[in-house]
């Protein structure tokens, strides 16, 4: 089981998207506060379909109450476009109970974040000359994806 973890997440839409991967592949959905949306949000739930209901979800009102709260030695994975190691190759494998952490559409994960956890920032290779970032859901399901490949299927 993997965790997907929100951070400030913004448009309802991506969040719904999220709900539904975490549902078809049984990972975990954890959204940190301040969301952009109300919860009873009908585009939520629109994406998200019948299945919201089944989406096991953990609501937290700060990242360092998460950081506290997580087991030890579990993993967390800080996905930017800003990384330099990327999720082909990450430098701690994949394993079961990571947290996969996204930032906020419109302006990604805060600088100290990114800082106070350079070792575990991953990106996703766009080897496409133009492209600055990926939508929030896609970004989601490639990592989320290719950490079970891992998983599952080690090498």
């Amino acid at each position: 089981m993997l965790r997907i973890v929100l951070y400030h997440p913004e448009i309802p839409h991506n969040t719904g998207a999220a709900g539904r991967l975490a549902v078809a592949t049984g990972a975990e959905l954890h959204l940190i506060r301040p969301l952009g949306f109300s919860l009873e949000e009908k585009y939520l739930r629109r994406v998200g379909l019948d299945y919201w209901q089944y989406v096991p979800l953990f609501v937290w009102d700060s990242m360092e109450q998460l950081l506290s709260s997580a087991d030890s030695p579990t993993q967390f994975h800080f996905l930017s476009t800003k990384a330099t190691a990327s999720i082909w190759m990450p430098p701690t494998p994949w394993k079961r109970g990571d947290y996969l952490v996204f930032g906020p559409e419109s302006r990604g994960l805060p600088e100290y974040l990114l800082r106070d956890h350079a070792a575990q920032t991953l990106r996703i290779p766009m080897p496409g000359q133009h492209a600055r970032s990926l939508n929030l859901s896609t970004s989601i399901a490639i990592v989320l994806y290719e950490a079970l490949r891992c998983i599952s299927f080690p090498s």
